[in-house]
């Protein structure tokens, strides 16, 4: 509950950004990036009545510049409850490098920390690094392609400790299609001897002005092979958000 209580004053202070990019290293930083910036996003629903619950989502993500380094900080909160009954408690803390080469090179790596309550682990650390490269850089498509290998921790409740090697990869796509909106498609894969464990995000960013936007998302997290108490295999989350930047 301390965490939660962490995010949730983070985000009385935030209200994020028209990209959380929470997949990838960073986007290369272009001429105008300031070089300290912030985000965050917050979206909650309450239903009261003949049915009771309430949904809060909470992500920020903090970014600055060092050279050819960009550095970033982000957490992340779900919490879905349903007749004072919870029915997905998620917390997420995880931080980011990205050294830029000269061309659409570059190098990453970022260490995650993860707890689900619902998904049979008590917590997951990992830690993955390895090559990028900026495919397409362009005023209305952006694409860029990223690998590498990688090492995670599972805490399982009532097992011992699985230490695992990660073959990692993933993709960010981004397309503007007016001076107002963009569609961004990311993805992610994570394999290793037990399981593989794949990411989705789909966003729907319209821009209210240079600091507010709307955004309208879907987002997938499955994995093949949970521990035997996990309640389900796949996690859907759809949301609309408030999103703040600067």
């Amino acid at each position: 509950m301390s965490l939660l209580r962490l995010v949730l004053a983070s985000l009385s202070l935030w209200a994020t950004s028209a990209t959380a990019y929470p997949f990838y290293a960073p986007p290369p930083p272009q001429d105008d990036t300031p070089v300290f910036s912030g985000d965050a996003e917050l979206g909650f629903t309450h239903l009261s009545g003949n049915t009771n619950s309430q949904t809060l989502i909470g992500k920020t993500r903090l970014t600055w510049l060092t050279g050819d380094f960009t550095h970033s900080l982000r957490g992340e909160v779900r919490n879905v409850s349903k007749n004072g009954e919870t029915s997905a408690e998620q917390y997420l803390v995880a931080g980011r490098e990205r050294f830029d080469f000269s061309g659409p090179h570059y190098l990453f790596g970022f260490a995650r920390w993860e707890k689900d309550r619902f998904a049979g682990y008590d917590q997951q650390l990992s830690a993955i690094g390895g090559y990028g490269r900026q495919l397409l850089t362009g005023e209305r498509h952006s694409l860029s392609l990223e690998a590498g290998p990688g090492y995670r921790n599972d805490r399982l409740r009532d097992a011992d400790n699985e230490r695992l090697a990660v073959a990692y990869t993933a993709f960010d796509y981004r397309f503007g299609f007016s001076d107002y909106a963009d569609i961004a498609q990311e993805m992610s894969l994570e394999y290793t001897r037990k399981n593989t464990t794949a990411r989705s995000l789909t966003s729907l960013t319209a821009r209210l002005n240079s600091r507010l936007s709307l955004r309208l998302s879907h987002e997938i997290k499955h994995n093949s092979q949970p521990p035997e108490d996990a309640s389900e295999r796949t996690d859907n989350t759809t949301s609309a958000s408030l999103l703040y930047h600067w």
